[in-house]
């Protein structure tokens, strides 16, 4: 097994110091998956407490981890590897819980790690635990090396990522802010893209779209289905629903959206690669964004959505229905103010008697800046590893804890080097895996750039950010 791991990693060059233990990486990584960290019988204390004591076998002391959370269950670990304090602090973020995965649904175990063709597959194979064993590997490997970076290596694993009511970046934010304040930190929400077997880009995630929900509602004084009206609260609420499903809110571009369109231009071919290079330029023709809007994924990153997701109305088969209700769930570019949102949704759907009500508080996000000190190590350790590979900043269209990092002033980047088939996402899905090289590419991908992060020599910067 180590001999094949190795092979894997015969592509790189490493120091005499910094040799890679692939067996250790890969138990860490099988422990944390096999145990259960979902929401509803999961526990990430346990897998707290297990990384703790790895980290306490390395060397790390009782001072240099904390294990602590809101509740029994809901554990969280920060651990620090102490530097020099030239520079504040990284902080390397990563959750431990996963959503939920019925045996029934999978062709294996999806709490039981598993090798198959080149892939590893299991719950939170690819969210998130591959990047947090990736992490807590490379801490015990600078540990054993005795790095001593210019700044203090802060690692988080945390709970209720995945949408619980405990979230544990939070819970730390408003607890223990002391433990993971930091300059930048590095999370999720990035990845490699392949195409047909080639590395075609490295995205950095830089910002977020905002989750937010209302529930429309029609209510009707209803009556002997036997008599029907025109009034219908049904009818009346799937007409608001269709002059919704007609309407576009407008493109609005950020820094970090527009490098991406700019950047993806270069690397796409045709139509395609045309479009995407006008849809950055002052007075594109109306055209393009038709053609581009086409692409589910490209018309989230150009505005704000809104979509119905759930719908429920009336009481009784011969029953006129005196409520019918629908949840709008909408997506909201970072910058935007949901109020406005709302009255937008209101002036679409143009009837005094549907009302637009607010399900959930928005959590408002700001972008994180384009930053030559991220973006330059970021830049330099792709090309070294994979030599023409293009950095592309991109805005996750899903959530992610950076949300309540960058609005606790800690910029966050989402990179991971860890690459995967573009028309191969499973995350929160059936089958969910991560390739196995692609893995171990993506450790050292993150061990060269939190060492380049943290140290005296100056990277230089060859684009503009």
């Amino acid at each position: 097994m180590k001999r094949m791991l190795l092979l894997l990693l015969s592509g790189f060059s490493f120091s005499l110091l910094a040799q890679p233990d692939p067996v250790l990486t890969r138990e860490i990584f099988k422990e944390m998956i096999e145990i259960n960290t979902t929401h509803s019988t999961g526990s990430t204390t346990k897998a707290s407490e297990a990384v703790a004591a790895r980290m306490k076998a390395a060397g790390y002391t009782d001072q240099e981890i904390f294990l602590g959370g809101p509740s029994q269950h809901k554990g969280n670990i920060v651990v620090r590897l102490k530097g020099s304090g030239k520079k504040k602090p990284i902080l390397l973020l990563a959750h431990l819980d996963v959503v939920e995965a019925p045996r029934v649904d999978w062709s294996t175990d999806p709490f039981k790690f598993e090798e198959i063709d080149g892939f590893y597959y299991a719950r939170g194979a690819s969210d998130d635990k591959a990047m947090a064993s990736i992490f807590v590997a490379n801490m015990i490997r600078m540990k054993k090396e005795k790095f001593t970076p210019d700044r203090d290596i802060i690692m988080a694993l945390t709970a209720d990522e995945e949408g619980g009511p405990e979230n544990g970046v939070q819970w730390l934010l408003q607890n223990h802010r002391d433990l993971i304040d930091a300059e930048f930190a590095l999370n999720e929400g990035g990845r490699g893209q392949e195409k047909d077997g080639k590395k075609i880009l490295n995205q950095v995630q830089m910002s977020e779209k905002v989750y937010q929900s209302f529930t429309l509602k029609v209510i009707n004084r209803g009556g002997h289905s036997s008599q029907p009206r025109k009034d219908n609260a049904i009818y009346r609420l799937a007409k608001a629903l269709n002059n919704l499903s007609q309407f576009d809110f407008p493109v609005n571009l950020n820094e970090g959206t527009r490098v991406y369109f700019e950047r993806s231009s270069k690397i796409e071919e045709g139509q395609l690669a045309a479009d995407m290079a006008a849809i950055v330029k002052p007075n594109y023709d109306p055209e393009v964004l038709k053609r581009l809007s086409v692409y589910p994924n490209y018309n989230a990153l150009l505005r704000t959505t809104c979509v119905a997701t759930m719908i429920d109305g009336g009481h009784a088969d011969n029953a006129l229905p005196q409520q019918a209700t629908a949840t709008i769930n909408c997506r909201i570019l970072p910058g935007e103010d949901p109020a406005i949102i709302r009255e937008t949704l209101i002036k679409v759907i143009n009837d005094t008697g549907v009302t637009v009500a607010i399900k959930n508080e928005a959590n408002m996000s700001p972008p994180s800046a384009l930053s030559p000190e991220v973006f330059g190590p970021i830049e330099k350790v792709t090309q070294k590893m994979w030599p023409g590979v293009p950095v592309i900043p991109t805005m996750s269209t899903g959530a992610t804890d950076g949300a309540h990092l960058r609005n606790a002033g800690i910029p966050t980047y989402g990179v991971s080097g860890i690459f995967g088939d573009v028309t191969d996402s499973r995350a929160h899905g059936k089958d969910e895996r991560v390739g196995v090289k692609s893995y171990y590419e993506g450790q050292e991908f993150l061990y060269q750039l939190v060492k380049e992060m943290s140290q005296s020599s100056k990277t230089s910067v060859k684009r503009n950010y």
